[in-house]
């Protein structure tokens, strides 16, 4: 085993409901209802949905204790009939609702951002050494009475840090940072080690997936450094819905899983919640059947650092490397149809072509990339295409590309992933997976997607959406929405739909629709404008931080939500 070969990271097994993870057990999916959790056999009957789908584990909110002794109530209705579907409560703000829920479920989900601390209102406060230490006593005061209850019952606990509902504390002393993040969780950690309480998993999650890739990384890292080594569950939030969704969710998610890191996932996504499932079954499966590959053999580049890699430098030729974004290559020719973008570069012959402009193009087969080291030295302007036909073609790649710069070469690399012919969805999961881990890994100054009986307009398409979701270009309206569940109180999907039949024209614009405001503000705080349930029939509206339009009725905020963007000179007609 080494840096490309794909194995599991080793963690400490945690039972849920009699359905263990990590520990070299399965990796586990999930879901969550998007029922109101009061609606005893509406709610059943999307657990049984998500369950036959696939799904280990169903998470329900539990906004107060009478939601968390609901879910007990469904657990004992599921038990009676012989059904064994662990079930979680997923709480916020509410102290109350999580020490009820740990008497009647299968594990307890808390936000380190609001279990104890008041949720985020973006304010500076200041603390001193003493201060932040009286804090941190607090929280464990409220923290060990949840423990011992999860103790007496079986209860696990999942300690959940949001990127979007972080406490003014953590800001305070972290800002808006990975650091933050990770501290956020290892507080709640070192409470519970020091309890001698191991039935913990943890998640660190975030919209945006640079973010989230690099945070998990850091960590892994933290926990290994002080001798922890808790499951973890993955998931990007708000990732949105149709290939979009699948897209963002397979870049995070995929990247990690790629490295080993991963005891459980939810791919979120704002469809019907047994949808899911499939999606996470064909990222799971199609990561560790990679654990019968054979050996990669290669050491990494002298100072890459894994946790946070950046870019690896390269000769800029043309406008591809260097500190150029990564570029979008095809197969010529290429007719792209209207209001879609076009690649950067076509492939036609042995050159990369734009504008006139011809680059050389070297492809190279990533088993043995140092037979073609000699042409790349004498070819200082000429392009890379590294491709792999190895059961783990992103462990391959990978070990290529650092093995031509401990040789001394600086040629910028196109990576071409292939396909053959798979189903739509299949390709978008797949190639956004492999791409994601090679994005967020610092490998690539352009990707070149193929896929069997697929134009190359479509697969252009595909790539664009996999830079958009890893954050490397913005070619489009990007989305920030969220699943929903039971604290939602208007038609998420449909309102979807109107906002963007309304506003995916104004390409660069990032637009958030939650449902509710535990983490919608949070999560799309970098959105330019935001659309985020107020109460039943009512909506807020932001233009970034700032709630512009409060509590109105939801049939005016689509048209108050485009006046805003007019207002703010963001609008342009379709």
């Amino acid at each position: 085993m080494n840096d490309f070969d794909y194995r599991r990271r080793r963690t400490s097994a945690v039972d849920i409901g009699g359905i263990p993870l990590g520990a070299g057990h399965p990796i586990r999916i999930q879901s969550m209802t998007s029922t109101s959790t009061m609606d005893t056999d509406g709610s059943l009957a999307q657990i049984r949905r998500i369950s036959k789908a696939g799904a280990s584990y169903v998470r329900l909110t539990a906004q107060g204790v009478r939601e968390a002794e609901n879910i007990g109530l469904m657990r004992r209705i599921l038990e009676d009939a012989g059904e064994r579907i662990p079930l979680v409560a997923d709480i916020h703000f509410n102290t109350r609702a999580a020490l009820a829920a740990a008497a009647v479920v299968h594990k307890v989900r808390i936000n380190p951002g609001n279990f104890v601390d008041p949720g985020r209102t973006f304010r500076r406060l200041e603390y001193t050494d003493e201060e932040y230490a009286d804090e941190l006593k607090r929280i464990e005061t409220a923290l060990v009475p949840l423990l011992d209850i999860c103790r007496e019952h079986d209860t696990a606990l999942r300690i959940g840090v949001n990127h979007g509902s972080l406490s003014d504390r953590i800001m305070s002393r972290y800002g808006d940072t990975p650091a933050g993040m990770v501290e956020s969780a290892m507080e709640f950690l070192r409470v519970c080690r020091s309890h001698d309480f191991g039935r913990v998993v943890i998640s660190i999650k975030a919209s945006n997936t640079v973010v989230m890739v690099e945070t998990v990384r850091l960590l892994v890292a933290t926990m290994a450094k002080e001798g922890m080594a808790y499951p973890l569950h993955l998931g990007v939030t708000e990732a949105g819905d149709g290939e979009d969704g699948r897209v963002k969710s397979a870049v995070g998610i995929g990247a990690l899983l790629a490295e080993g890191i991963g005891d459980t996932i939810r791919v979120s996504l704002s469809e019907d919640p047994a949808l899911e499932v499939p999606v996470a079954q064909e990222l799971v499966g199609y990561i560790t059947s990679r654990a019968t590959a054979p050996h990669i053999p290669g050491d990494l580049m002298a100072g890459y650092d894994p946790v946070k890699p950046g870019r690896i430098a390269s000769r800029q030729t043309g406008g591809i490397g260097g500190s150029r974004p990564s570029v979008a290559v095809a197969d010529a020719p290429v007719c792209m149809p209207a209001g879609h973008t076009a690649p950067d570069y076509v492939y036609d012959n042995g050159a990369l072509i734009a504008d006139g402009i011809s680059i050389p193009a070297i492809e190279i087969n990533a088993t043995d990339p140092l037979a073609s080291a000699e042409t790349l030295l004498h070819t200082p302007d000429a392009v890379a295409i590294l491709y792999s036909t190895h059961k783990n073609p992103v462990g391959e790649l990978r070990a290529a590309a650092h093995a031509l710069r401990r040789n001394g070469i600086e040629n910028p690399v196109v990576m071409r992933l292939s396909y053959g012919d798979i189903p739509a969805e299949t390709l978008a999961i797949r190639a956004a997976a492999d791409a994601g881990a090679l994005l967020f890994s610092g490998h690539l100054d352009g990707l070149w997607l193929r896929a069997d009986g697929r134009s190359s307009a479509e697969m252009t398409d595909l790539t664009f959406s996999i830079l958009q979701a890893a954050r490397q270009r913005i070619t489009r309206t990007e989305y920030i929405s969220c699943p929903g569940c039971g604290r939602t109180l208007f038609d998420l999907q449909d309102v979807i739909r109107r906002v963007k039949d309304a506003t995916s024209h104004l390409k660069g614009l990032k637009i958030g629709i939650m449902g509710c405001i535990v983490n919608g503000p949070g999560e799309m705080a970098d959105a330019d404008y935001g659309y985020v349930g107020a109460a039943a029939g009512h909506v807020s509206l932001y233009r970034g931080k700032e709630c512009v339009e409060k509590n109105i009725p939801e049939t005016e905020a689509i048209d108050r939500l485009i006046a805003i963007i007019k207002e703010s000179g963001d609008w342009k007609d379709a």
